[in-house]
């Protein structure tokens, strides 16, 4: 392609923390003009679509419209296939800087001048199998490609000898970048935000939280919660689950039962963009519902090196020249 390519995948199926690692990327190229460009999972239409206004995660996918709220500056489009994205993206905007693609280590169509495998902490592809026997989409050989591999969803506390052991482990080709991120929680959010609720401090150790999640793990987030010691009640559902008319009604009539004059419902990001897309969460939970926003950061202080490396790319890169 004409311009820098940035692709964040993975070899496993399931989360490793892509779309906070897309939202670092998109943090660090703040003033270019950038556009991400997903397949947009699990939405329910087809072919190119460009974010918009009227967008929702029905029509462009609960991570893409995660993001198109959250950065005002950045172009959003999804197609299934990226290359006709891409050119797509180029005959809207033809003086972009960069693109960034979602989920796509393992789109072959296109050779991306920048490519990031991620691999998480807890499910580090050396030690994985193919499907159906472990997790992985491809053989671990196919970590060859990447020019950078983040070990996601580490401790912040994780040490400087088991990151030596790890980074021995992955074996990474002397070309190849090896870092390490872990999870930062933010400060809770009403999803449907008005006068009531834009003014509510919640501290979390003073409530008793439903969590409603559908994502892969919601292990971390359990554990962050208990942490601050709030009391946590859940209801899990798969992974980019979309909600049903009795999924909210299970919600509402558990939320009632909570015994607790302090309580919220809780959701991740995710599960949020899809609430606000449906017409039928339920108006008496709005002003109770919350998320809790996440972003990574770098372990050994390399913050810094990380967006070095990105910037320096898309900079110098001879094909946006």
């Amino acid at each position: 392609m004409p311009i820098p390519v940035i692709s964040v995948g993975n070899l496993a199926v399931g989360g490793t923390g892509k779309t906070p690692h897309v939202e670092f990327i998109l943090r660090v190229l703040n003033g270019k003009k950038v556009a991400m460009l997903s397949r947009g999972y699990k939405r329910m239409t087809k072919g190119f679509v460009l974010a918009n206004s009227n967008s929702d995660s029905y029509s462009i996918g609960d991570e893409p419209f995660q993001i198109f709220r959250k950065f005002n500056d950045i172009t959003v489009a999804v197609d299934e296939k990226r290359v006709r994205g891409i050119k797509q993206l180029l005959h809207l905007q033809p003086k972009l800087d960069a693109i960034v693609l979602d989920d796509a280590y393992q789109h072959r169509y296109i050779n991306p001048g920048l490519k990031i495998l991620l691999t998480d902490y807890s499910h580090l592809y050396v030690d994985d199998k193919l499907l159906p026997a472990g997790r992985l989409r491809e053989h671990p050989s196919g970590a060859n490609r990447a020019d950078i591999i983040i070990v996601t969803k580490c401790s912040p506390t994780l040490s400087t000898n088991e990151m030596h052991i790890i980074t021995k482990k992955i074996n990474p080709l002397s070309q190849q970048k090896i870092f390490f991120s872990t999870i930062k929680y933010g400060a809770i959010q009403s999803v449907f935000p008005n006068n009531e609720t834009q003014d509510k401090h919640l501290e979390l150790n003073n409530l008793h939280i439903l969590l409603i999640t559908g994502i892969v793990s919601p292990t971390p987030i359990i554990t962050e919660l208990e942490s601050k010691n709030a009391t946590v009640e859940s209801i899990l559902f798969p992974d980019h689950h979309n909600f049903t008319m009795n999924n909210y009604a299970e919600i509402e009539q558990k939320f009632i039962h909570l015994q607790s004059e302090n309580k919220i419902v809780l959701v991740t990001e995710k599960d949020a963009a899809r609430i606000v897309s449906s017409t039928h969460y339920p108006e008496s939970l709005k002003s109770y519902t919350f998320y809790l926003p996440i972003e990574i950061d770098f372990l050994q202080n390399k913050h810094q090196t990380f967006t070095q490396t990105i910037q320096n790319y898309v900079e110098t890169d001879t094909r946006n020249s």
